[in-house]
């Protein structure tokens, strides 16, 4: 049925014509119509602790979050946001005034750009980032700054030189990602101080996406950008139950940040989804209190994986960057005799029979992502073996 209307004028937002259907939807039916092994969209193939699921099915039951939850969040949800950030980074949170509990991390930065962002405001922000950031701050009426994470000895590096001349008067916030999605990159003690002193300089706000926070590696180590000089008042810090606990089909985030930014960010977020995931806030209030020995063990499984795909796609042919973080392996397939990471892509199903992801949808300059790919390694082990096999056929 044609949809009649009486202009010319597009259906879609202006402000929106840019993004269409994500290339998450586009390599997820692929993989579906091909019978692909799907390393393309980041999520677990496996469901996180069993204490966790039935710490939801008893919520459940008990009729606890079956019906709205507060609007902030679940007062046990917030409290174990504010315990954990205290006991992983000494960070003093009010859980009833600093905490905001969100459907998930991508509602989170909607909210944080929507309520921070006017239009004309400028966001700088980390390229190649997270396909949401740039829709987000479409939707705001801000203007996108990418600054680029270039290759460098093994892994993609910030030029803090070229982050200082990224920001103008118009700039209103800086949008951080670390661990980063997609490079692996973990920012250092030293890039992050610089871009603290930055922030405070220009008087910046800082909206910082850390949902990756508990997936580093070797001798990596994250570092919350609210814990350095001058940030505590002005950085809204997002996390996230769904990387660190395995249960994506959730949708429970957080954001801690001061009081008053943590109003602004409610103002904007009660009119998206106003609540969500009632009983799944419990039992993620359970999964924030596990003992340290869970994240251990979930970050040493996952640092087998990393190793286990990054090995296998050396072997296939790929140079590959090492990921300090995430759960995400970049490589660059030039080594292959190829260069566009579209096409790559689209043609790797009916070549190897697995999926990836070009990394140049994450960049405004295509060009400069053009001839990366990232896979997800959050998968069975049995799947990544299979995965690798599939792929040494590229290097026949």
């Amino acid at each position: 049925m044609t949809c009649m209307t009486s202009s010319a004028r597009p259906l879609l937002n202006r402000r929106l014509a840019e993004f269409g259907t994500t290339i998450f939807a586009e390599m997820s039916a692929l993989a579906l119509r091909t019978g692909s092994i799907n390393l393309g969209q980041g999520f677990p193939d496996t469901d996180g602790p069993e204490e966790v699921r039935e710490a939801a099915v008893r919520a459940l039951r008990d009729g606890r979050g079956n019906q709205y939850p507060p609007g902030p969040g679940v007062p046990e949800l917030r409290t174990a946001v504010a315990a954990h950030q205290e006991r992983r980074y000494g960070l003093s949170y009010d859980p009833d005034t600093e905490v905001l509990v969100t459907a998930g991390a991508t509602e989170a930065i909607a909210a944080a750009l929507l309520a921070l962002v006017e239009p004309g405001d400028e966001v700088v922000a980390l390229e190649p980032y997270y396909d949401s950031y740039a829709a987000c701050i479409a939707m705001a009426g801000g203007t996108r700054v990418p600054v680029t994470l270039r290759p460098h000895e093994g892994s993609f590096r910030l030029d803090l030189d070229e982050l200082r001349a990224a920001v103008t008067d118009r700039t209103r916030l800086l949008l951080i990602n670390t661990p980063h999605n997609p490079t692996g990159t973990v920012l250092t003690r030293a890039e992050l101080t610089a871009i603290a002193e930055l922030a405070v300089e220009r008087d910046l706000l800082v909206v910082t996406d850390e949902v990756y926070e508990h997936l580093v590696f070797d001798e990596a180590e994250h570092l919350p950008l609210a814990t350095f000089p001058g940030m505590r008042e002005r950085t809204v810090t997002i996390g996230s139950a769904g990387k660190t606990f395995s249960f994506t089909g959730w949708k429970v985030g957080w954001i801690t940040a001061a009081p008053a930014l943590v109003s602004a960010v409610r103002s904007a977020k009660q009119f998206l989804t106003y609540v969500s995931s009632g009983p799944f806030q419990y039992a993620v209030a359970e999964a924030l209190a596990l003992p340290d020995s869970y994240f251990a063990a979930f970050r040493e499984d996952m640092r087998a994986k990393r190793d286990l795909l990054s090995a296998g796609l050396a072997e296939a042919g790929f140079e590959v960057f090492r990921p300090a973080g995430t759960y995400f392996v970049t490589t660059d397939i030039r080594p292959l005799g190829e260069s566009d990471g579209f096409a790559f892509c689209r043609a790797l199903p009916e070549r190897a029979g697995v999926v990836a992801i070009p990394n140049a949808v994450f960049y405004d300059h295509r060009e400069a992502g053009a001839p990366f790919v990232r896979f997800a390694f959050c998968k069975r082990t049995d799947v990544l073996d299979e995965a690798v096999a599939r792929l040494k056929r590229l290097a026949v």
